[in-house]
């Protein structure tokens, strides 16, 4: 019998990491391990971008997941390090891509080794996850992460060919997103399901809520990023746009605004001319057409979703606690 999303006993966020504090901190410890390497490179740089910090919130949906699948056991905690070395991988290669100089404040990968020392870490992080899943000798775990992978790739090379290109859809840019972050969440939550043996369809359930975790993650951070304090969210204002990337706001924002400020926009971007100036303008544009609420209330409609799509599981801690992470990628720091 499906039952009511329950609001009475909702955990905060620090309740919701105290929670999990010794799984998370087995995980970190499993983290480092698997950085470990004979080739000092690869741990010194692995250990770079690791210690660098991060929200960790793979792990922690890893964490929750499997004690509301009924979990038991420990294999959790090496399979949360696997995802997060995925997730590593693709943020050395992401900032070779983008040609990123800091990274939540510190200095790339890419700036302090050169890009072709990340793109080989970020090459063999990929293997090392892909070697322990294997370890596990269970198809529907390796299927789920290779799955993940592929989107993944597929969604980083979408997001390149569209750089810059404003002619992409609102259907493209979630496509991308979907794949670039979504998936890694989902199959970290159907992995929590795996572990706890559930059916197909809860299984399925599991992979529904990361996807819209993750969707409403992406969403939320490419909107901060044009309003976001810099010290909280790890990067400069505008970072994006700097970058050639067209997310949501922006797309908004052009089906708002005037033809003649259009026009401008479209100009300062076909010409790489994100000013300060040209920020503040486009940055007031936004806040004169609302853009900003436009794109946080689409990702407040991605947790609605996540939530739904677990409500035939019976109300618990677990449960509670994850409808608190749905919550919480919507209600960071704006």
């Amino acid at each position: 019998m499906k039952v009511a999303i329950p609001t009475n006993t909702r955990l905060t966020m620090d309740e919701v990491w105290e929670l999990c504090r010794e799984d998370l901190h087995r995980i970190e410890d499993q983290i480092h391990t698997d950085l470990k390497s004979n080739l000092s490179l690869i741990s010194v740089m692995g250990s770079h971008l690791i210690n660098s910090g991060g929200k960790r919130l793979r792990p922690l949906l890893m964490i929750l997941g499997s004690r509301l699948a009924g979990y038991t056991g420990k294999s959790h905690i090496e399979l949360a390090s696997v995802i997060e070395l995925i997730h590593a991988a693709t943020l050395f290669h992401d900032d070779v891509i983008d040609e990123a100089p800091t990274r939540r404040g510190n200095k790339t990968a890419r700036m302090l080794w050169g890009n072709q020392a990340s793109i080989l870490v970020g090459d063999y992080l990929y293997a090392k996850a892909q070697c322990t899943i294997v370890s596990f000798h269970n198809h529907d775990l390796n299927e789920s992460v290779t799955e993940a992978t592929r989107k993944m790739a597929k969604g980083e090379l979408a997001q390149l060919a569209f750089n810059g290109d404003l002619s992409i859809t609102e259907e493209d840019y979630l496509e991308i997103i979907g794949n670039k972050t979504a998936s890694l969440m989902a199959a970290t939550c159907r992995i929590g399901a795996i572990l706890g043996e559930c059916s197909t369809e809860q299984r399925d359930d599991f992979e529904l809520f990361g996807w819209n975790v993750g969707m409403a993650f992406q969403l939320a951070d490419d909107t901060l990023d044009y309003v976001a304090n810099k010290a909280k969210l790890g990067k400069s204002v505008g970072k994006d746009l700097e970058e050639g990337k067209v997310t949501l706001p922006l797309l908004a924002l052009l089906k708002r605004c005037s033809q003649n400020d259009a026009e401008k926009i479209e100009r300062l971007i076909t010409l790489s001319e994100v000013t300060e100036e040209n920020l503040s303008f486009i940055l007031n544009l936004m806040k004169e057409h609302g853009v900003i609420e436009y794109s946080m209330e689409i990702a407040r409609s991605f947790v609605e979703k996540a939530k739904k799509s677990v409500m035939l599981f019976e109300d618990s801690i677990p449960l509670q606690a994850l409808f608190t992470v749905a919550d919480y990628v919507v209600e960071r720091e704006l």
